[in-house]
């Protein structure tokens, strides 16, 4: 019978561990994962207003529910945790989907002053990660910088021009929702150095931003004209060329004078914060063309916005893990077809799926042949892996290292305080927001 641990209980982990027991009739799965709470960027990431998406959550319970599938949140690997050679020690095989936990930074002048922050930790606030910072995000703020025109930079503008009314039937913690609802954000800009048809969001979540009550969205048609396929965006894919249409609507559209304003700009790249009373007062701005060859290149033309927050939202990278190998340039650990490579040999045993395998790309459900193509890879290995046997139940010598892995029916306690929580506060769940609190409410919950 082989026995596999799953480092990450993302959507990766989870659709790896859906895998092996579909494939495989014997096979006995542990998801481990650093948090007492499972699901990943779908329970930490996913902008709490988006609830079809978060309601993904139900569908990977089912895989938790499995009787060869067990969750042990709580459980560090690598350093300050359980060594990755002990760790394989325990189990025939470990496949590692811890995903991609850093942001890239914008490497220019003044990205240090207070008010400029990742999208990673704004979201990690208001998604109430218990590795959050204590907040202080909007204090004081009149104007905003989103840096970065994917679907993580609408979420986070989406979130600054947000009212009570809206968050109050979200799952967000207490302390988000008072400091966003009383926010005197008024003008966000959100800004990509490339043009409409380039950018990252999706047509879905870009519509969004139109929708908000007392917020109107202003795009300037001559940033959008210096496009080279604006005039004819015909030969776009489908979703850029729907982009752009969305786009053209709004540059269109007279300013009606709405509370909030919502500036998409193009072709702008920041070259540096500027500090106003210690403090990022603005972001200084490079205006850029097109080069012909699909990127941009600076013009020497300069503008100064207005920010005492600015938010880089210009994409994630992978973490080495001690104990792995590891890609820097890529941010990936190197495989070959999910298998680890070490020194160019493939390592037996050691598995990668998610954004830790193929770099941090794609959707959600992305993950599911990733994972698939990991898992079979895996069970064609399993031959030769089972051979070895094993101290025993893992869970006894994770204890024995000091662990204190919280399990399903752990998990299951978290979900009812939450509920009463939100009960308490005269809203519908939620989300504990610390790591006391989580290990609280879990208590000595039976494995």
């Amino acid at each position: 019978m082989l026995r596999v641990a799953v480092v990450g209980s993302g959507p990766s982990g989870v659709y790896t561990a859906q895998s092996l027991v579909q494939q495989d009739p014997e096979v006995l799965v542990d998801v481990l994962d650093r948090l007492p709470c499972p699901y990943g960027l779908v329970r930490y990431g996913v902008a709490p207003d988006h609830e079809k998406i978060k309601s993904l959550q139900h569908s990977l319970r089912t895989v938790f529910e499995h009787e060869r599938v067990r969750f042990l949140g709580g459980v560090r690997v690598g350093a300050d945790g359980v060594p990755v050679a002990r760790l394989r020690e325990l189990y025939h095989a470990v496949v590692y989907c811890m995903g991609a936990a850093s942001d890239r930074r914008l490497g220019v002048p003044g990205e240090d002053l207070p008010g400029s922050w990742s999208a990673t930790d704004f979201v990690s606030w208001y998604s109430a990660h218990p590795d959050a910072t204590t907040g202080g995000f909007v204090r004081d703020v009149r104007a905003a910088v989103v840096v970065g025109v994917g679907n993580v930079a609408v979420d986070v503008t989406r979130m600054l021009a947000r009212g009570a009314a809206e968050l109050s039937p979200t799952d967000m913690p207490q302390t988000a929702l008072s400091a966003l609802s009383a926010s005197g954000v008024t003008e966000i800009h959100m800004v990509g150095r490339r043009g409409p048809s380039q950018a990252r969001f999706t047509t879905k979540e870009l519509r969004e931003l139109g929708g908000l009550p007392d917020t109107e969205v202003v795009v300037d048609e001559a940033e959008l004209a210096s496009d080279p396929a604006y005039g004819d965006p015909s030969g776009l894919p489908a979703a850029q060329r729907r982009n752009v249409e969305v786009l053209r609507g709004w540059a269109a559209t007279p300013a009606r004078g709405a509370r909030r304003r919502i500036r998409l700009r193009f072709f702008l790249r920041p070259v540096g914060l500027l500090a106003a009373e210690g403090r990022v007062g603005a972001v200084r701005l490079e205006r850029t063309a097109p080069d012909g060859r699909g990127g941009v290149t600076g013009t020497g033309r300069y503008e100064d916005v207005e920010a005492q927050l600015v938010l880089r939202s210009v994409g994630y990278r992978g973490v080495p893990v001690e104990g792995l190998p590891f890609d820097a340039e890529r941010g990936t650990v190197p495989h070959l077809a999910g298998r680890v490579v070490r020194a160019g040999e493939v390592a037996p045993g050691e598995y990668v799926a998610g954004w830790i395998k193929r770099g941090p790309t794609g959707v959600i459900g992305t993950n599911r042949p990733c994972a698939k193509e990991t898992a079979t890879a895996l069970l064609e290995d399993a031959a030769a892996l089972a051979r070895r046997r094993l101290p025993g139940d893992p869970l006894d010598s994770l204890r024995a290292m000091g662990a204190e892995p919280v399990g399903w029916t752990g998990w299951l306690a978290i979900e009812r305080a939450e509920a009463a929580l939100g009960v308490s506060l005269g809203r519908d769940v939620v989300k504990l927001p610390d790591w006391a609190a989580l290990r609280a409410a879990a208590g000595s919950a039976d494995l």
